[in-house]
């Protein structure tokens, strides 16, 4: 069996993400790590080729903040493959907007709390 979980070549990445996380990963990272929500996410995790924002496996739950570069329609379709991806994976996508966690964190908190 093919290894998809945190392949080796994207170590440096992965942690170079860790390192310079945007304020919006930092700020939903804080509700999420510490098992702050009664279970284990991890930030900067990679499945296949893909690096994502957050992902918890125990629940097959990844979590996304899309910025405003994701509203492009070549971005657009790339996030729509990917997330086909992990949906043949058996993972669900938890896609949210940095105004969305920005402006309304405590109600993504309740969105993700309502899936787990």
């Amino acid at each position: 069996m093919t290894r998809v979980h945190n392949i080796r070549k994207l170590s440096d990445r992965r942690k170079e993400l860790r390192k310079n996380q945007t304020k919006t990963e930092e700020k939903l990272w804080w509700y999420l790590k510490d098992k702050r929500l009664g279970i284990k996410f991890r930030r900067q995790h990679s499945i296949g080729g893909y690096i994502l924002d957050f992902i918890c496996k125990e629940k097959k739950l990844i979590i996304e903040i899309d910025g405003r570069v994701h509203l492009k329609k070549d971005n657009k379709e790339y996030d729509k493959v990917r997330d086909k991806y992990f949906e043949e994976l058996n993972y669900k996508v938890l896609r949210f907007t940095n105004d969305e966690v920005e402006n309304g964190v405590k109600e993504i908190i309740d969105v993700i709390k309502r899936y787990l």
